[in-house]
């Protein structure tokens, strides 16, 4: 079992972002949800900007920014 976590940049505004963060395990071929989801917003600002860099990949942080440059 291994426990995978996707990341859903939501709300993806020139101003905010929400991030949702989901976690998942496949069990026998079932892709099943644990724990809670964990949603967090992040505005446009020098702060908004380092707390996300500090909490998400490459990927998704670079997409944000694209958005908000």
């Amino acid at each position: 079992m291994e426990l995978k976590e996707k990341i859903t940049l939501d709300m993806l505004t020139k101003d905010s972002v929400s991030v949702l963060r989901q976690q998942f395990i496949n069990y026998n071929g079932t892709e099943m949800q644990v724990g809670e989801n964990v949603r967090n917003a992040y505005m446009n600002s020098k702060s908004g900007r380092e707390q996300l860099r500090a909490v998400l990949p490459d990927e998704y942080y670079n997409a944000v920014m694209a958005v908000w440059q």
